[in-house]
């Protein structure tokens, strides 16, 4: 029920290269399709994670979600880094959020891509805070083309 692909929270020593390609995900049981757990109480880094030819997602709360505030957040010695992640060619029918990327002031979140992605059924819009390097290419939400900056605004959704 965590995700379809989900990494953390425990991951102090770090995950890395992690490929997710040809899947099918739909049920309203799963968090997300590719779902990142992490704070500053475990620490670690996720890096070169690749999702690929996704389709028919359905999901409870986000298709993309990085979330640093998870549990302890930001109480602890440990700082989460999450880079270099790219999702191509996910398409999903049903979620609350399409993005849903939230890190704290120290924490690191970065180089972070969207590639020829539809994400169709958002209710809530989207979340991305303390992101660096967020790439957006022929993404649309609600049928709407989006960029890296309208995400990082927080896009409004109007299903």
């Amino acid at each position: 029920g965590h995700g379809g692909v989900t990494i953390g929270s425990e991951c102090s020593g770090g995950t890395r290269w992690v490929f997710a390609e040809k899947c099918q995900m739909d049920s309203p049981n799963l968090d997300g399709a590719l779902r990142f757990k992490n704070n500053a109480a475990r620490g670690g880094v996720i890096e070169h994670v690749y999702m690929r030819d996704v389709t028919d997602v359905q999901v409870a709360v986000a298709v993309l979600s990085v979330d640093f505030n998870y549990e302890e957040g930001p109480k602890g010695d440990f700082v989460p880094v999450v880079r270099d992640v790219e999702m191509r060619n996910v398409t999903s029918q049903k979620s609350n959020y399409g993005v849903y990327v939230r890190a704290f002031a120290r924490s690191t979140i970065e180089n972070i891509r969207l590639i020829d992605c539809s994400f169709d059924g958002v209710a809530k819009g989207n979340v991305a805070e303390h992101v660096k390097d967020l790439t957006v290419r022929n993404v649309r939400i609600n049928g709407q083309a989006v960029s890296a900056a309208s995400l990082a605004a927080g896009a409004a959704a109007s299903p």
